[in-house]
């Protein structure tokens, strides 16, 4: 309780101070901000104390009890209400009880598309008790076996249209004695079962508290993938509190009950499940789901359903710019927009064709324990420092030393804070009010996140692996990443997966994979510099085929680099920083360089005329 008293009188102090410093131009976003943080606040220290348990699960039955017929989901012309979410994922629930003998605390693994069923399903599994492991439907073969392994999940359920990718793994799967399922009414592979024909016939009636009688705040809700710094995608722990933290976050923003929010993001990732999803439960809203982003239908879905909060990331901010100009672009009712690492320019584009719309720019990791909110809409920032934030979250930056990737320590082996002004390590300290979980089954990856002796001797930090600035009005600014991680396509992208899948072309015998600056786009595109193994040529075939193979999307290197031989660091790293400089621009390298071309199914030689049109935007990557 000394805490929420702490947080209460910390708060009213700073609203004073606000008042006395009225002419601030950002005076009305700060103190809404600070009040919905203390309100918020408040909430989660009520639900750390309350028994039993209060969930976002207890959240969605109180909603369903206060509204039953209000529209919950729409999604490719059906609507669900919340009475009808409700029934639906109670009929999923005792299915999953019969078939896979599901008590409390067991791990189910969803391997699914964006679609209604994803939701019932994760409703059932909260009303067993039984956490769910969100899987990336792009992963494939080894990474997706890596990725249900780790979080040790016994129950996995797949999406019809995902059955091959389940058959390629199933053997494994087997041997290890996990239960399989595909949302389908007929299979015809020996050992996966259908539930779809299943789910009609069940029985609609509330499932008992007492199956989830033992779940607590600090029990682990969820386990969603992150390609972190280096290696397969890690399983972030998400506990209950951490489920709460993120569906505040509409909150923070502003967003109400009368709200109707578009999710086209997929709901494997914390912004689409966690900032979308539960957020709009916390806040009793309408959902439109989408399968997928689509530019061209966008605005038609926003001026269908009334919406008015739609969710983005960088990207699908561009495509939007790029899509033709029309005379109703204007035309909709679309308020505020929620989500992270839009361009500067592509911000002002964005709002000076769409109009007068409040972009709330995030920044965060599923996995850590600091985030920002850009709650004033200045544009370019992820945020703005000010003491309530620093209270709840307590973090520096530090200098950083990019060529050797690790923090400048002084003379008593303690990290140097960056000045105002200048680029910095992003780390937030652990507290209870701030933890940092770990990732589930790889304690060595967990420890490379923290990072101990920071402002003094003995204390613990999360190292974010991204360098920010803070401006002299205290606006916070992302600058780019640090290590092995470099983001695509609203994906980040772990090189060493990428470079693991590049080594099993005939031809390779060594890369070293990193991402790429390109003109007009977001992020950075893969790029690999690669060894030869003696006596062989590139084989532009043979490599296209192993990427496009295990590889999403997403990950696929754009663009190689023929070289005679890797540099590497004095701790045996492969050096990445001259090669990032140094781009793919074959003017300025000598050695022989490939682009990856879809159309002819190959890596073919990337010349000036190529590299020109790629440049011009007249090639889309």
């Amino acid at each position: 309780m000394m805490d929420w008293w702490l947080t209460l009188l910390v708060g009213l102090l700073l609203l004073l101070l606000l008042h006395l410093r009225a002419h601030s131009h950002y005076f009305v976003d700060e103190s809404l901000y600070i009040l919905r943080s203390l309100n918020l606040g408040c909430r989660l220290v009520k639900y750390k104390t309350v028994r039993p348990f209060y969930s976002i699960l207890d959240r969605f039955l109180d909603r369903v009890r206060q509204n039953p017929q209000k529209i919950f989901l729409h999604f490719e012309g059906q609507s669900f209400t919340y009475a009808e979410a409700d029934r639906q994922s109670n009929k999923v629930a005792r299915v999953l009880q019969e078939l896979a003998r599901l008590k409390e605390g067991d791990t189910v693994a969803l391997f699914l598309a964006n679609e209604p069923r994803f939701l019932w399903t994760w409703l059932a599994l909260a009303k067993l008790g039984c956490p769910a492991a969100l899987l990336n439907f792009n992963i494939r073969s080894k990474s997706l076996l890596h990725c249900f392994s780790c979080c040790g999940a016994k129950v996995l359920i797949a999406s019809a249209e995902l059955q091959s990718a389940v058959e390629e793994i199933l053997p494994t799967l087997q041997r290890e004695g996990i239960a399989v399922f595909l949302l389908s009414d007929t299979c015809q592979t020996p050992g996966i079962n259908t539930l779809s024909d299943k789910i009609p016939q069940a029985s609609d009636l509330p499932l008992p508290r007492e199956l989830r009688a033992n779940v607590h705040i600090r029990s682990t809700a969820l386990y969603i993938y992150t390609s972190g710094t280096t290696g397969l995608p890690k399983a972030a722990v998400v506990t209950h509190e951490r489920v709460w933290a993120a569906s505040f976050i509409q909150a923070v923003c502003g967003v109400n009950a009368e709200d109707v929010l578009y999710i086209n993001l997929p709901l494997y990732h914390s912004a689409g499940f966690l900032i979308g999803m539960t957020g709009a439960i916390d806040r009793g809203m309408t959902v439109v789901l989408k399968r997928k982003f689509s530019a061209s239908q966008f605005w038609d879905d926003c001026r269908k359903y009334n919406v008015t909060v739609v969710q983005y990331i960088g990207e699908t901010v561009r495509y939007l710019c790029n899509m033709p100009p029309k005379n109703n672009d204007k035309d909709h009712k679309v308020r505020m927009a929620i989500g992270n690492g839009v361009r500067t320019d592509i911000w002002t584009q964005f709002l000076g064709r769409f109009g007068n719309i409040k972009m709330n720019e995030l920044y965060g990791a599923t996995e850590g324990n600091i985030g920002f909110i850009n709650y004033t809409s200045k544009v370019g920032a992820v945020g703005r420092v000010n003491p309530v934030h620093k209270f709840f979250f307590p973090f520096t930056l530090i200098k950083f030393d990019i060529e050797k990737e690790e923090p400048i320590r002084d003379a008593q082996g303690l990290c140097i804070q960056a000045a105002k002004g200048e680029v910095g390590l992003l780390v937030g300290k652990v507290t209870k009010r701030s933890p940092f979980s770990g990732y589930a089954g790889n304690k060595q990856q967990t420890e490379k996140k923290r990072l101990h002796d920071v402002t003094k001797k003995g204390d613990l930090f999360f190292n974010t692996g991204d360098l920010f600035r803070v401006d002299p009005d205290n606006f916070v600014y992302f600058i780019d990443r640090v290590g092995d991680t470099f983001r695509w396509k609203g994906e980040n992208v772990a090189t060493s997966e990428v470079e693991d899948i590049l080594t099993l072309a005939r031809c390779v015998l060594e890369a070293n994979v990193y991402g790429v600056k390109v003109d007009g786009y977001e992020g950075r595109a893969g790029m690999a510099a690669i060894t030869l193994k003696e006596g062989e040529e590139f084989d532009g075939s043979d490599t296209y085929g192993q990427v496009v193979t295990f590889l999403p999307a997403y990950a696929r290197p754009r663009f190689i680099r023929i070289k005679q031989s890797l540099e590497m660091t004095g701790t045996f790293k492969m050096k990445k920083v001259l090669l990032v400089q140094e781009g793919f621009n074959p003017a300025l390298i000598t050695d022989p360089l490939f682009f990856l071309d879809p159309v002819k199914k190959t890596y073919v030689p990337l010349t000036e005329d190529i590299y020109n049109t790629i440049s011009s935007g007249a090639v889309k990557l």
